[in-house]
């Protein structure tokens, strides 16, 4: 081989080299921005498994961080979405829901978490499936201290109640643990909440 074929071969594998680079590059930021659109997206994908799993009843207080999520939930015609005065209101509509033969889901912040306790006992004695969605407040980022104390609670007062306790803290985990706790209250007829960490919903900062 002539230092000229010598030359020619190395260029060539350098051009190949250089290709699979790019392409592997090319690569990881396409699996990249599909995963920053799943963590953009994880209500809708929660919706998807709501519809997936025959969810036909919603219930919730009004809260920022599950905002998106209700506005899908009231949009669709199959599903009855209710705003309550309080939590404990959404934990009676889900053993109804459950008696009449429908699946339901109930939506709260971690601060209302503690006036349903006394209410749980319904579906504890009767054996009903809830399945409860909890956005988290006084953890990461809190600016309210009156947020604190429940926000560090939640999550005991809830097995201290029977619930079994999922949760997720980054906004790719959130649809999957959604539907894991779907499949597992419907099908073993327990309590089970999903709590999403303040870290996926954000801060609050009502200073000018």
């Amino acid at each position: 081989m002539t230092s000229a074929d010598a030359r020619c071969q190395s260029s060539k594998h350098g051009n190949q080299s250089a290709m699979l680079n790019a392409t592997a590059i090319r690569f990881h930021q396409l699996i990249d921005s599909k995963l920053v659109i799943m963590s953009v997206n994880w209500p809708e994908t929660i919706f998807e498994h709501f519809k997936a799993a025959d969810v036909r009843q919603v219930a919730y207080v009004p809260d920022a961080g599950h905002k998106r999520l209700i506005e899908l939930c009231e949009a669709d015609a199959e599903i009855h979405a209710v705003s309550l005065t309080t939590e404990e209101e959404g934990v009676a509509m889900m053993g109804g829901a459950w008696v009449g033969g429908q699946r339901g889901v109930l939506l709260l912040q971690s601060s209302g978490v503690g006036n349903c306790i006394n209410m749980l006992s319904l579906q504890h004695e009767c054996r009903m499936p809830i399945v409860m969605l909890v956005t988290m407040r006084g953890e990461w980022g809190e600016f309210n201290p009156w947020q604190v104390a429940m926000g560090k609670s939640t999550q005991e007062a809830l097995e201290s109640a029977g619930v079994y306790v999922y949760r997720a803290d980054d906004p790719a985990e959130v649809p999957e643990t959604v539907r894991a706790a779907l499949n597992f209250g419907y099908n073993t007829s327990r309590m089970v909440a999903v709590l999403i960490g303040q870290r996926v919903i954000g801060t609050k900062n009502f200073n000018k």
